[in-house]
């Protein structure tokens, strides 16, 4: 069995609101724990679940993780952009075009992300429609492919698409490969985890066979392990589960 997804993982300076807020058109189960963090169990296909873990710092510069929400028409979209803004999300421009049929939004601690529409690539899944890679190297969906088992679903003009094995849940998308360097810390990242029977060194080493490098973000003595994909992405490997 391979290493599995089992966290998106938000930084937030304020993990309640910021989980108050994804939470207005998810409608996961909520938990907060001792610390003040929140994670969001997926009550929909989605396979993993949404930790909002509380830090100092804010937030600066573009995220290179982002999500997609789904809307199922126009009218719909309108409505789901009107309820998010509603709930503190706001406007903003990172160079889409004027006529584009999605839009981009942040949310209160300025994490942007999109409203879509569905189409035919996002024909199945719920809500969270894809977590974006954005820009990624093409190698870097491939890397994901080996690292979680899901297989590439897309693979056109230098973009890249994962999804779970059975086709269900959300997307995790790689692209395009603009080039622009990584300068700060990602806000975003994935958390993975061997299996119950599995071992988190071997996975490790696994992981940076395949690409992978030891990195130090200031974690101390934790009981997870810290790593950077090809491009530089952060991403924790916990022990088995």
């Amino acid at each position: 069995m391979s290493t599995r997804v089992t966290e998106l993982c938000f930084d937030a300076n304020d993990p309640e609101l910021l989980a108050r807020f994804w939470n207005t058109v998810l409608h996961w189960d909520s938990r907060t724990d001792e610390d003040r963090d929140v994670r969001l169990h997926p009550t929909d296909d989605t396979s993993f679940t949404i930790f909002f873990c509380c830090v100092p710092e804010p937030k600066s510069g573009k995220n290179r993780l982002h999500l997609d929400l789904v809307a199922g028409s126009e009218d719909a979209q309108a409505a789901m952009v009107d309820e998010l803004v509603a709930a503190g999300a706001h406007p903003v421009d990172v160079g889409q075009a004027s006529d584009a049929d999605h839009v981009v939004l942040a949310d209160p601690e300025g994490n942007e992300f999109c409203v879509v529409i569905r189409g035919d690539f996002l024909a199945t899944t719920g809500v969270l429609g894809a977590v974006v890679f954005e820009p990624a190297a093409y190698e870097v969906g491939f890397f994901w492919s080996e690292a979680t088992g899901w297989p590439i679903v897309h693979d056109e003009n230098g973009e890249t698409a994962i999804r779970a094995p059975g086709g269900r849940g959300p997307f995790i998308t790689f692209g395009p490969p603009t080039g622009r360097a990584k300068s700060v810390k990602n806000r975003l990242h994935l958390v993975v985890a061997p299996p119950a029977d599995g071992d988190r060194d071997t996975e490790v080493e696994r992981l940076v066979a395949r690409g992978a490098r030891r990195i130090d973000i200031g974690q101390g003595d934790v009981s997870w392990v810290v790593l950077a994909d090809p491009d530089g992405n952060e991403l924790c490997v916990l022990e088995p589960q």
